[in-house]
């Protein structure tokens, strides 16, 4: 008999079967903003740019960025057992990330839309063998087809904060019905296993964060070199993925800082680069000089604050900084990933709005190599203390790298539960060659 699904997930279903002849209005909006790639609105109907290689298919799916790039490490590891790869994300900095930073045999095709017809058609053709969903993004269309053709599905890099485990346990039955067709969960903690656990994931094993396996974010020799003449005799300090709300506080922290340190540069860098504008606006009406580097334009002696309106050089900017705040965490965002700035030795401060990584932030603070600002005039005093003595400097930046060295294995151990499932598809391939 086949499975009666809760009430909540047939409503979904009938809901986004009946919105598949508008998905090209959508598009074409996200499109107008630079959400979508006009040469591949396609894949988000779920049809292959691309054809199927031969052999074993492992897939992968992630939201973004953040998470595709977590797994770059394992996906070398991956490379190596013989099996193709198909990584699958729904924003186009992440697409640029993967032709970037990943070989060629790696395919990416952006995610369909979680519209029946649109999954269907996308599975048909890809036919994975094992499917490899990262943290927390889950679509509920996608994951129930993919149980149906009996696909193994892994949840790795787990994580569930608290407020999308409150939302999850108010539909209890929903997530059980979901998460019950995966096979194994691969949990960042114990708390995150306890949560996935609690909302029926059948098997869930702690294995880690994969993204303190992750090696120090890249710089352009060529742009460093250069931005380090432009900063040169300058201490700066740079404002790592910011959100609206929190531009207006790193400009006065600057502006309060300055008075001591006549020379200081900020560069902000926000968490969406077309706020740059904006920010740019906001810098000025306070007084500041300031540049978007988008115009092409590096910091003189004059600038006062240097918005990094750029994707993928925060680890240019990173290694141009004496101090690192971390965004995301004055506005109640949760915070942004402290790791790319520990990994090369930083100093961070945050807010206190840290638990999207609470555990990795609370680890950094109990070492020292973090600490916690609790307002603008904090923030402030902070950075000021911190410019004039190299000595702390140092500390917190060694403490910090020594933290997420010690913290890391996350990836021996994913791989480790994951190669089971490799030898299976590897010897169901090898019988249906025969």
């Amino acid at each position: 008999m086949a499975e009666r699904l809760p009430m909540t997930l047939r409503a979904y279903r009938r809901a986004m079967s009946a919105a598949e002849p508008l998905a090209n209005l959508w598009l074409k909006r996200r499109l107008r903003r630079g959400k979508e790639i006009k040469e591949r609105l396609a894949e988000r109907h779920g049809e292959p740019g691309l054809d199927r290689p031969a052999g074993p298919l492992v897939w992968l799916h992630g939201a973004s960025v953040g998470e595709i790039t977590s797994v770059f490490p394992l996906i070398e590891q991956l490379r190596m057992q013989d099996v193709n790869l198909l990584v699958t994300s729904g924003t186009v900095t992440s697409a640029k990330v993967v032709k970037d930073r990943l070989p060629e045999d790696v395919i990416h095709q952006f995610i369909p839309l979680d519209a029946p017809r649109f999954v269907t058609r996308f599975l048909h053709h890809w036919r994975p063998d094992l499917g490899l969903f990262i943290e927390q993004d889950l679509w509920p269309n996608l994951i129930l087809a993919a149980a149906r053709r009996r696909i193994p599905l892994v949840l790795i890099n787990g994580r569930m904060s608290e407020q999308s485990f409150k939302g999850w346990h108010s539909l209890r039955r929903t997530a059980k019905a979901l998460l019950g067709k995966f096979d194994l969960c691969l949990a960042q903690s114990a708390l995150d296993a306890e949560r996935f656990a609690q909302l029926g994931m059948p098997s869930v094993q702690i294995t880690g964060n994969l993204k303190l396996d992750v090696p120090a974010p890249p710089a352009d020799e060529i742009k460093l070199a250069e931005m380090q003449r432009a900063a040169a005799d300058r201490q700066v300090l740079v404002a790592a993925s910011t959100h609206p709300g929190e531009d207006d506080a790193v400009i006065e922290a600057h502006r309060r800082a300055r008075k001591g340190r006549p020379r200081l540069l900020t560069i902000i860098a926000p968490r969406h680069p077309e706020r740059g504008p904006d920010i740019l606006n906001r810098a000025v009406a306070s007084g500041s000089r300031a540049m978007l580097r988008s115009r092409g334009v590096t910091p003189d002696v004059r600038t006062d604050i240097y918005i990094a309106d750029t994707m993928g050089e925060l680890g240019l900017f990173y290694r141009l900084a004496h101090v690192v705040f971390m965004g995301g965490s004055i506005v109640e965002h949760g915070g942004q990933n402290p790791i790319e700035a520990a990994k090369l030795g930083k100093p961070i401060l945050h807010g206190p709005n840290v638990w999207n990584f609470h555990d990795i932030y609370a680890a950094l603070d109990a070492a020292r190599g973090a600490e916690e600002v609790e307002n603008i005039g904090h923030l402030a005093m902070r950075v000021s203390d911190l410019m004039k003595d190299p000595a702390a400097r140092k500390a917190a930046g060694d403490a910090a790298f020594r933290t997420v060295e010690r913290l890391g294995g996350a990836l021996e151990r994913t791989f480790a539960e994951l190669e089971p499932y490799l030898m299976q598809l590897r010897l169901s391939h090898q019988a249906s060659d025969a």
